[in-house]
């Protein structure tokens, strides 16, 4: 059976967001020019959204904040890897090879 080598699978990246906040905006726009240059699996997650209260109560007031896990692995935790606030794509694809090599 064919198993991929970690490097061959793709990053998941989770954005946590939520709604009137300027600096997700910025973010989506960051995780967006990465995907011009890199695949990734991509999920996004508002915090005040019904059914989020985990992440609200982690996140409520750090949004925007990025996890970065490997596509093959079940759920982001808060345990992942993860950018917050203000970052840019350098850091962004920085973290995706960091999380290939681990």
């Amino acid at each position: 059976m064919f198993r991929a080598s970690p490097r061959l699978l793709k990053c998941r990246i989770t954005l946590f967001t939520r709604v009137n906040c300027s600096l997700c905006d910025t973010a989506k726009s960051v995780v967006g020019g990465v995907g011009n240059k890199r695949a990734f699996d991509y999920k996004e997650i508002d915090v005040l959204e019904p059914g989020q209260e985990k992440w609200k109560s982690v996140y409520e007031f750090d949004t925007p904040v990025i996890h970065v896990d490997k596509s093959n692995s079940t759920a982001t935790t808060p345990a992942s890897q993860k950018l917050m606030h203000r970052f840019k794509e350098e850091a962004v694809v920085e973290l995706m090879d960091r999380v290939d090599r681990s």
